[in-house]
């Protein structure tokens, strides 16, 4: 009996790694962006409170990231995103994104 194919994953995992690189790169331009626009015509508190916000925001997504790229650089066949994981990346995603249009209001 065979086992099956050997599965290579070629350079999967490093455009993966290469993702969420990327995407880390553009939730912090999108923080620094929010943190400029709340804190823009001088500091009121509900700026300084959604900017603070926004900076834990970026914090938890940052800690996901590095979390799953240093997961994606450990084995050359990594495990997959747990649905906790990618949950918690999608809401800290969507929830930066509404604290910045929160800002433009």
């Amino acid at each position: 009996m065979s086992a099956g194919p050997v599965r290579d994953p070629g350079l999967q995992p490093e455009r993966t790694r290469l993702a969420w690189r990327r995407t880390t790169l553009a939730a912090t331009v999108a923080a620094v962006l929010a943190a400029k626009s709340a804190l823009r015509g001088g500091v009121s508190v509900t700026g300084a409170v959604v900017c603070a916000l926004c900076c834990v925001l970026w914090l938890g997504f940052l800690a996901l990231a590095h979390r799953r790229i240093r997961l994606l650089a450990a084995s050359a066949e990594p495990r997959a995103l747990t649905p906790r994981h990618a949950t918690a990346a999608a809401l800290v995603t969507v929830a930066l994104a509404v604290c910045g249009a929160g800002l433009l209001l």
